[in-house]
């Protein structure tokens, strides 16, 4: 088992601090190994056993507290008058109404509590209404390339290899791999984040009628196919529905955002906005939009599709998110940056290239760069081991040495 450490120490970080912890992330990503770590971690600081609540709400022993006030009673009856208790549920959405619980027990003394969840649902309607100003985000991803190097055992270049084609999924790190049982589990993965994404829906559409339904699994998955095709490349709801019209299927903008949308708050794909960088705003328009793990996109994807390309412009979104850095893609007149990666007010300009070493190629990735004039840092990442040095400020670096550095700068 691989120790989540940037996530374990986000959480002890806020120990203690009264803020409800809500850890959010794709199905299978870590999220209650996550738990189960910072618990040690409490365990070897001190805290006694009767300090820890931990209900898996996906573990059948816990069935009977599906429903808010069993769930509430079972709590309350556990709680330490004295001292701290730590409070866990994990996949806590499967308990209709389950903001009460969370917004009564936040308010007692002597309680910290920390959630997880599958679905950004989670963070809409009431409880986001209830805990305005008392909680804080921890967005889970899979595992980075270092973590999967640390998991797997393999050396650097074939590790890396392997990761660029599996993903970063724990489990496929950790088992014996074959393409048929990578493919078997990740279709697994990928059906019940489908299903489980129309079954909340579904919930909150009794709760909310306004909200239309997510009940067509084969356009789910056509646009899922579309925007893994897509990585890379602006897409907008027309240009979705223009698609899926040319191929015969007759669908409003409408529904097809609603569809993009349901995607999104499942954690399967992350949307980027663009940014004038001349302009200085966020444009609405023709987001990127990434998956959030290359053994899924190549599930989701027929072989002859894959492009090493975007795929590695893939990995470099996710590494800076990881990092801490908010990311927008750059717009500059009629050219682009791909990543313009934000930390402290500090930008750092990323482009990302499977290969420099073409002088086509080496002019156009500099071009965007050259022609900004501030004097933040500039980046191009390839896997390319030529071209790497400093052109006129220009720093050009291997993409895996960069991948693998433990510092928390782009550089």
């Amino acid at each position: 088992m691989v120790q989540r450490k940037e996530y374990l120490q986000q959480l002890l970080s806020w120990k203690d601090e009264q803020v409800i912890k809500v850890v959010t992330g794709i199905r299978r990503c870590g999220k209650s190994t996550l738990l189960k770590q910072y618990q040690s971690c409490l365990r070897e600081h001190g805290v006694t056993e009767d300090q820890i609540i931990s209900i898996n709400f996906e573990e059948l022993e816990y069935e009977h507290l599906l429903s808010y006030p069993a769930l509430y009673a079972h709590i309350k009856d556990r709680l330490c008058s004295d001292r701290m208790t730590y409070i866990f549920l994990d996949e806590v959405q499967k308990v209709p109404a389950f903001q009460k619980v969370v917004d009564s027990l936040f308010v007692k003394e002597n309680t910290d509590i920390y959630i997880t969840g599958s679905n950004a649902y989670m963070l809409s309607g009431d409880l986001a209404t209830l805990l305005t100003g008392r909680y804080v985000e921890i967005s889970m991803l899979p595992l980075s390339l270092r973590e999967y190097l640390e998991l797997s055992s393999l050396p650097k270049e074939r590790g890396f290899a392997e990761y660029l084609r599996t993903g970063g999924m724990p489990y496929v790190a950790a088992m014996e791999r074959t393409e048929e049982k990578i493919d078997t589990y990740l279709e697994g993965i990928y059906n019940t984040v489908i299903v489980r994404d129309i079954e909340d829906r579904q919930a909150r559409k009794e709760a909310d009628p306004d909200k239309r339904k997510i009940n067509d699994i084969v356009l789910l998955k056509t646009i899922a196919k579309f925007l893994s095709g897509s990585v890379g490349s602006p897409i907008s709801v027309k240009s979705v529905t223009d698609y899926l019209t040319s191929h015969g299927r007759k669908v409003s903008p409408n529904t097809v955002n609603d569809y993009m949308q349901a995607l999104a708050q499942s954690f399967i794909f992350y949307p980027v906005e663009r940014f004038d960088l001349i302009g200085k705003q966020i444009l609405s328009t023709n987001k990127k939009w990434y998956v959030v793990d290359l053994g899924l996109r190549n599930h989701i994807l027929p072989r002859r599709q894959y492009d090493l390309g975007h795929s590695v412009e893939n990995l470099v979104y996710f590494a800076l998110l990881r990092r801490g850095y908010r990311v927008n893609i750059g717009k500059l007149g009629d050219t682009e940056v791909d990543f313009v990666a934000q930390k402290r007010g500090i930008l750092t300009y990323i482009q990302v290239t499977a290969d420099m070493t073409a002088q086509e190629t080496f002019e156009r990735e500099m071009r965007p760069l050259l022609a900004l004039q501030d004097n933040y840092p500039k980046l191009v990442l390839t896997l390319d081991a030529y071209t790497a040095g400093n052109y006129n400020g220009i720093q050009v670096v291997n993409l895996l040495d960069w991948l693998l550095t433990e510092d928390n700068a782009p550089r």
